[in-house]
């Protein structure tokens, strides 16, 4: 059976963990600052901190923001339901929007929602393909748009109009306008999974880049702390000589990073660009060239003039089939002894959400793109001959149902 995405786990990961272990300090210490570090050098932000989850940072963002109940939060309906989830975690509502044809949100849709309850808008690079940045960030920043805003906190009022909050769970080394995800709005978020290209097991990060007057340093040391119960220093600053004393300035959250998946971190961003998303690239090259040749075969979009995908999921669509032959042809897939996937099924289609009022009819991209779509696998250890193994299980599976 070929899998869909195992991690990448070689000699060199292993190294560094058991390192990490030796070290005798394996929750947050020294290895997740130096992978904090290396992640802003990376990307050029200004600030970054790493935290247990991407979710944990999406959530720790929206807190810091001020939203709560009676706010709204603008979310593609085609995206994870982390994304909304964090927003339910907060008290506030989710404002689901239509997505473009490329999976993102799109813009248009997002300024039909916006009301003077709008706080955030959560973007998401779905597959690894850069949103629209450039048309969301002057979009919440046009006159009229920012008029609408209704500041509550301290920071809503310094920034002075709708925060821009990345999901890029999937879109670590994604390039848009010569700039890498990390520093294309006021902040992104990472995740580091372990289905994820750049893995730590589990983990994620805050990428600051806020403007002018943000002192994006001073906000880093602030989450650090709220990220950590609200207390003022963390387990290995208490080691040291005479610094056994701290405060809790605030009920915190437990959101905090630690060494050992730093560890995995560092040795997988050290060769990321060079490595990894080389051999990514060359599996989604090698899809295109083989489907390219079929009728029923949609192709992703993941190479433009301005935008350069992660290639994280392949996303291949089947035109003119519905839902149910498309989960006939995952079926067939399978039974070819390979495996596929599905990403993801609109929110507004899960139980939760539709209990809530929500509705799929309200999405016809995003249902459109959901029914016939067929995610392949990608991932480094994937050789040549199963790259093709696949195409020819989905091609066979495909032309059986057809």
């Amino acid at each position: 059976m070929i899998p869909f995405s195992p991690p990448r786990m070689d000699q060199k990961i292993i190294d560094e963990v058991v390192s990490a272990l030796k070290s005798g300090w394996i929750t947050t210490g020294p290895r997740v600052h130096k992978f904090e570090q290396k992640l802003t050098e990376y990307a050029g932000h200004k600030a970054t901190l790493c935290t247990s989850s991407g979710s944990a940072g999406l959530e720790l963002m929206l807190r810091w923001f001020g939203v709560k109940e009676g706010d709204e939060v603008i979310v593609p309906a085609y995206t994870y339901c982390a994304t909304a989830n964090v927003v339910i975690h907060c008290g506030a509502k989710p404002v689901f929007v239509d997505v473009n044809e490329d999976f993102n949100i799109s813009v248009e849709a997002i300024e039909k929602a916006i009301t003077d309850k709008t706080k955030v808008i959560i973007p998401v690079d779905l597959a690894g393909f850069p949103c629209d940045y450039n048309g969301i960030n002057e979009l919440v920043k046009r006159k009229d748009i920012s008029n609408k805003f209704t500041p509550n906190t301290e920071e809503q009022k310094k920034l002075g109009r709708i925060l821009v909050l990345a999901d890029a769970a999937h879109s670590v080394g994604a390039v848009y306008g010569g700039n890498k995800t990390g520093k294309l709005t006021d902040i992104t978020v990472y995740s580091f999974h372990a289905v994820k290209n750049l893995t730590t097991a589990e983990g994620g990060a805050v990428c600051l880049n806020l403007p002018e007057p943000f002192d994006n340093s001073a906000i880093h040391k602030y989450l650090r702390v709220k990220s950590l119960h609200g207390q003022t220093k963390d387990a290995f600053s208490k080691t040291q000589i005479g610094s056994w004393r701290y405060d809790v300035i605030e009920p915190g959250y437990k959101f905090n990073m630690t060494d050992i998946a730093a560890a995995m971190g560092l040795v997988e961003l050290e060769r990321y660009d060079k490595d990894m998303l080389v051999r990514r690239k060359q599996i989604f090259d090698t899809y295109s060239n083989i489907f390219s040749k079929y009728d029923w075969a949609q192709l992703p979009t993941y190479e433009t003039k301005e935008k350069i995908s992660s290639y994280h999921v392949y996303l291949l669509r089947i035109k003119g089939i519905t839902e149910e032959q498309r989960d006939q042809i995952i079926q067939k897939i399978y039974e070819k002894e390979v495996a596929v996937n599905v990403h993801f099924i609109p929110l507004p289609m899960m139980t939760y959400y539709k209990k809530n009022g929500y509705t799929i009819d309200d999405y016809p991209v995003s249902y459109d793109n959901f029914v016939r779509v067929i995610s392949l696998p990608v991932y480094y250890d994937l050789t040549n001959d199963q790259v093709k193994e696949v195409a020819t299980a989905v091609i066979h599976s495909v032309e059986e149902l057809l």
